[in-house]
């Protein structure tokens, strides 16, 4: 731990032993560490939990910023969700360290790891610091596979009503309309994208591989070098070299990349740059809700394939 959050801690510590600090309001009290799990928290939960989110999202789930807020959040929580890919390894154990909630603690029921279940991707078979920010569990952005969301919303359900069964009755009535609505948007949602079937998108990070092999789609070409590796010039001219030479024409860009560097990529290759996010509130209209960001990120994508391969 470095000094920064040494220093957090300490400080932060404080706020736990405020008479009161771990008192709210009633219902299960839950945090996410990322509005995806916010929205599917408060999806299940409705009005039978009182919900905080601790990452923005404009935010890089990589590089959160601690905040004092969100060591007095953690120490009042009866449920703490987080991806459980080390998503969040950077930022996460030190806020829990300082709140001295029990509850939230690997291993206990008030810890809630939403990879638990789920076919990761890019497990690397040794873990080797030289290829850069490499996850060692594989990668954690299993949510932009809109099936994931279905079985870690299966999942939350089991827990809310392992710890608030008197509530249990309204968390399964929601879980079977969030199941139904999904099913059908999956149908939507892969008719849209159907007739761009095997198109290559080149993203800045590695964050829609799920979402490409979900809806038959290839996303192999990365901005970044590595993982968590700035973009250098010789690498961009390769990515540009090999745009040029396999047709690629979109480029997904999140608020928190820079749409700079992208820009310049899209002048050097008449691609589109698409302005996506992982997480609801990201993108207008998409506040709260899994559902309503998918519909644009889908939208978004199929729009720009569609344009590029009727040039």
């Amino acid at each position: 731990m470095n000094v920064r959050c040494r220093f957090l801690v300490a400080t932060l510590a404080i706020f736990a032993l405020v008479p009161g600090a771990g008192r709210a309001g009633g219902g299960l009290k839950v945090v996410a560490t990322t509005p995806d799990y916010g929205a599917l928290a408060r999806a299940i939960g409705g009005d039978e939990i009182t919900l905080k989110i601790l990452a923005k999202p404009t935010e890089d789930p990589h590089f959160v910023d601690a905040r004092p807020s969100h060591i007095v959040t953690l120490n009042r929580a009866d449920l703490l969700i987080e991806s459980g890919a080390d998503l969040e390894i950077g930022w996460l154990p030190p806020l829990i360290q300082g709140s001295r909630n029990r509850k939230v603690l690997p291993g206990e029921t008030g810890r809630f790891l939403g990879s638990e279940g789920v076919r990761l991707l890019d497990v690397p078979a040794v873990l080797d610091r030289a290829r850069g920010d490499v996850h060692a569990k594989g990668n954690p952005h299993f949510l932009m596979n809109p099936e994931n969301s279905g079985i870690v919303a299966r999942r939350l359900t089991e827990r809310f009503c392992e710890l608030d069964a008197n509530s249990c009755p309204a968390y399964r009535e929601n879980l079977a309309r969030f199941t139904e609505r999904l099913e059908q948007r999956i149908l939507a949602w892969t008719e849209r994208l159907a007739p761009h079937k095997g198109a290559q998108l080149v993203t800045y990070h590695n964050t829609w591989k799920y979402f490409a092999v979900r809806f038959g789609l290839r996303s192999e070409t990365f901005l970044e070098p590595k993982p968590g590796i700035p973009p250098s010039p010789p690498h961009l001219g390769k990515v540009i070299a090999k745009m040029k030479a396999d047709g690629m024409r979109v480029i997904l860009v999140e608020p928190f990349q820079s749409h700079k560097t992208a820009q310049t990529v899209a002048g050097h290759t008449g691609a589109t740059v698409v302005e996506v996010c992982q997480f609801p509130g990201g993108l207008p209209g998409t506040d709260d809700d899994y559902f309503a960001l998918i519909d644009a990120v889908v939208d978004a994508i199929a729009d720009a394939l569609g344009q590029a391969a009727a040039r």
